[in-house]
């Protein structure tokens, strides 16, 4: 029998051994995820040594380190936070460079818009190691950019933009972003099989095939440009009506003369040249005539073009892979400022990530939520109390103008008596 080491369970019971084991497989699943950077924030004044502002230009906003106005932690809830409204926002992070050839690659981190932003990033980039952190602006070449993007009613979508052979190429499903005032935890994860998964909040938004769903190669299928449609193939779903005729009162001019108009007494032909009655839109105007339509008897579909394999389409299967990758930023343009960044994590464990958002997340966005609400009807009590004490002095005011007449009126009485 082996003997039991440093921290084994003394005693050979069954359930005994079974709980260790467990145990064992727990740390050695843990210690196994690779971690290349993570940052929560929570040594107050010390990001400042980690993270690098950009002075690409003068004006750009800068971040300062809170929780918001409410929170699920006062601590670790605290991120990156812009400060200013209508700035561009420039600011990196260097870790250890690695590759993610062969290994999955997971990046994640927790975005709140507590401004209820109306229009502005909350996307992440990862760079390379050689990233010019000084000079970060939206011309630094980025291998991904990652996370939600707000403006108006239209655009409310999470970012998937990969770099390839030094080409940009952004996803082509659309994937909805969060739009309240809450923190919420955005992951994206990319596997050596090149598939690919967007979570917001731990659950699934999107998945796919790096190579569908990106147009980084040639179609492996093309129109086989050797083989025409057929001349009699009819693909018109719908034809002119032979039997409709048009009107013999549909004819009539846009715009007539408008003969009620009369020429001015100052007109001077020298200078306006000869005078014409104004043209007016034609009420009995009816636009162009076209047939009624009706279904097509020889309608055969679309007509299927027969495809070949395309000569220029070659696989790739390192499409997913990125080497010397070294640097995290955030390179965005803000209206309103407010929006706070934490819980940035990089691995290569999913569910390492998937227990860290939890742990972290997961944790505080309840209470955030309830802060939120008490803080909400706190306010609605206070603006109920201000508009009663508002009402009360109205009325008190109201009601010491009426007694002040009143006693002018009694005044005046006894005298008017007595001169009577």
């Amino acid at each position: 029998m082996m003997a039991a080491g440093p921290g084994a369970p003394r005693g050979g019971g069954p359930v005994s051994v079974v709980l260790w084991l467990g145990l064992l497989g727990a740390v050695l699943g843990t210690a196994q995820a690779a971690v290349y950077f993570r940052e929560q924030f929570l040594d107050g004044g010390g990001w400042r040594k980690r993270w690098v502002s950009s002075e690409s230009r003068p004006d750009l906003g800068t971040f300062q380190l809170s929780a918001g106005k409410f929170y699920g932690d006062p601590v670790r809830d605290r991120g990156l936070q812009t400060s200013e409204n209508s700035k561009f926002y420039a600011i990196s992070s260097r870790f250890k460079p690695f590759s993610n050839k062969g290994k999955t690659l997971v990046i994640q981190y927790t975005v709140k818009h507590e401004q209820k932003i109306d229009c502005g990033g909350g996307y992440v980039k990862i760079f390379s190691s050689d990233l010019d952190q000084k000079n970060l602006s939206g011309a630094s070449p980025y291998y991904i950019m990652f996370g939600p993007d707000i403006c108006g009613s239209e655009t409310k979508k999470v970012h998937v933009i990969l770099n390839y052979k030094n080409k940009l190429h952004p996803i082509k499903k659309p994937i909805r972003c969060k739009v309240d005032g809450y923190t919420h935890l955005y992951t994206l994860i990319i596997r050596p099989d090149q598939t690919y998964e967007v979570k917001i909040d731990n659950e699934v938004a999107a998945l796919g095939n790096l190579e569908d769903d990106l147009d980084f190669l040639p179609p492996r299928k093309i129109n086989d440009p050797a083989v025409k449609k057929p001349s009699d193939w009819d693909d018109r779903a719908h034809i002119d009506d032979p039997n409709d005729i048009k009107p013999e009162d549909w004819d009539e001019p846009e715009y007539i003369m408008d003969t009620s108009d009369e020429k001015p007494e100052d007109w001077d032909h020298a200078v306006h040249g000869e005078w014409s009655y104004p043209m007016v839109k034609n009420p009995l105007y009816k636009g162009v005539w076209k047939p009624r339509q009706i279904d097509n008897p020889n309608y055969r579909g679309v007509w299927p073009h027969p495809q070949i394999d395309n000569p220029h389409y070659s696989p790739d299967y390192n499409i997913y892979s990125y080497e010397n990758i070294g640097a995290i930023g955030l390179d965005i343009w803000q209206v309103r400022a407010g929006t706070i960044f934490d819980n940035f994590l990089i691995t290569d464990d999913e569910d390492y990530a998937e227990d860290f958002g939890d742990e972290t997340w997961g944790e505080t966005k309840d209470p955030e939520k309830e802060m939120n609400i008490r803080q909400a009807e706190e306010e609605q009590q206070r603006e109920r109390v201000a508009e009663e004490e508002y009402f009360e002095q109205w009325l008190k005011k109201k009601q010491g103008g009426k007694r002040e007449s009143q006693k002018d009126r009694t005044k005046k009485s006894p005298i008017g008596k007595e001169e009577l």
